[in-house]
């Protein structure tokens, strides 16, 4: 009974130290919002984990008992557009390594919050640079890989972490989900028309659901055609890894065929059809910006994000997968390069905060510092683009999770 009650005031005693680290105070000689222009001299208060004021250090007032972090440069923490973090982990052994099967070319039922491991060191490794966010699940390399979701880079189980249960259904139509030896889909042909061959089977499953097929019986429920059928009817998009021009153009046509939302994934070449993308309205996941230029990305350019955006299309930058150690490079740093070739310092700010926000569908709670949103920030000495500076703090719904310099 002593034991009980013992584990009892542990609990009770977590809760009200958290709800204390919700209150913070975070004064910026900058302030980037991503909403307006940037605050000199600004003060963000946050309470019980929501943005309550933003502005002049000199006009906020500062609640008493509130921990204040200072900084030279305030921004909203940071966004993944695409990662396969807590499903990949640092450690590249078998046992940490969730993000792809292989069994079988097609698997749109897969989940990945049924993967995450939300104590995966790799997830507080991104976060000590600034990442509150990461959109992640399995990794280019099947056909159809799986369904990806939204976390943050917090919580004690993928439940407290997730922002979105089921964001995107994962497709590659690069020479990784290609396979060998007589085994489908060996071409691209084949490829797309094993797609095809499952976006009309979950056609006919959903009006057979739905009760307008042709067979009187409803049939039993087929998870991989469930997920299928969100795509098609667009509660979910079509994220599509592809590079070469010839592949994201196919992905383009099978959109427009079946009305699908698609988003591109990667599309190193995609530099080569700006009309075509932009005629189409689809957003560019873009690969990141000091990716090896080898195999399908030979062609790939550090000017590609700069010449989307001008172009008026929708950029997010990714982190994405890496095959080595340790899985995931540093959205940050791919974002700073973007803009040392020509992105101006807010269209990058943006590509990692506000955009992909919009995108992933929860601009609404992050992305960026607006009264009412997420409390989550990063701090950085410096200009956060250049390399001599560092990340010095992050803040994710009101807790400080990170003062480690990076």
């Amino acid at each position: 009974m002593k034991i009980l009650l013992h584990v009892i005031c542990l609990i009770a005693s977590y809760s009200v130290v958290s709800a204390t680290q919700a209150q913070v105070a975070i004064q910026g000689e900058t302030i980037y919002t991503s909403s307006g222009a940037p605050i000199l001299d600004g003060m963000i208060i946050i309470q019980k984990g929501k943005i309550s004021t933003i502005g002049k250090a000199a006009e906020v007032n500062v609640p008493e008992g509130y921990p204040i972090l200072t900084a030279k440069v305030v921004t909203p923490g940071l966004i993944d557009a695409h990662s396969t973090v807590g499903l990949s982990g640092i450690l590249n052994y078998k046992h940490d390594q969730d993000q792809l099967e292989h069994s079988t070319p097609i698997q749109p039922e897969l989940r990945a919050i049924d993967a995450y491991n939300a104590h995966e060191e790799l997830i507080a490794w991104v976060r000590s640079f600034g990442v509150t966010t990461i959109h992640t699940g399995h990794a280019p390399g099947e056909l159809i890989s799986g369904q990806t979701f939204v976390a943050k880079t917090t919580g004690n189980t993928v439940d407290d972490a997730m922002l979105t249960e089921s964001t995107a259904v994962a497709v590659t139509l690069t020479g990784n989900a290609r396979k060998a030896g007589g085994k489908s889909p060996g071409t691209r042909g084949k490829m797309i028309a094993m797609l095809r061959a499952e976006l009309i089977k979950a056609q006919e499953y959903a009006q057979q659901q739905s009760g307008r097929g042709e067979k009187e019986e409803t049939p039993p429920r087929d998870l991989r055609r469930e997920a299928l059928a969100k795509v098609l009817s667009q509660e979910l998009p079509l994220l599509v890894t592809a590079h070469k021009a010839q592949d994201i153009n196919n992905a383009l046509r099978l959109a427009k065929e079946f009305d699908l939302r698609l988003w591109l994934d990667g599309a190193a070449e995609s530099y080569l059809l700006i009309e075509e993308i932009k005629a189409a309205g689809t957003p560019v996941i873009i690969h990141p910006t000091m990716v090896r230029p080898n195999g399908e990305l030979e062609n790939f350019s550090f000017e590609t994000a700069a010449k989307l955006v001008d172009a008026g299309i929708s950029v997010s930058m990714q982190a994405g997968y890496e095959a080595y150690v340790p899985k995931t490079r540093v959205v940050l740093f791919e974002a700073a390069m973007a803009a040392a070739n020509g992105l101006s310092f807010q269209q990058a700010l943006d590509s990692i905060t506000i955009v992909p926000a919009k995108l992933l569908g929860i601009d609404k709670r992050v992305g960026s510092l607006e009264i009412g949103k997420d409390g989550d920030v990063s701090l950085f000495d410096g200009d956060p683009f250049e390399y001599d500076s560092h990340c010095v703090g992050v803040v994710i719904d009101g807790q400080i999770v990170s003062q480690t310099k990076r």
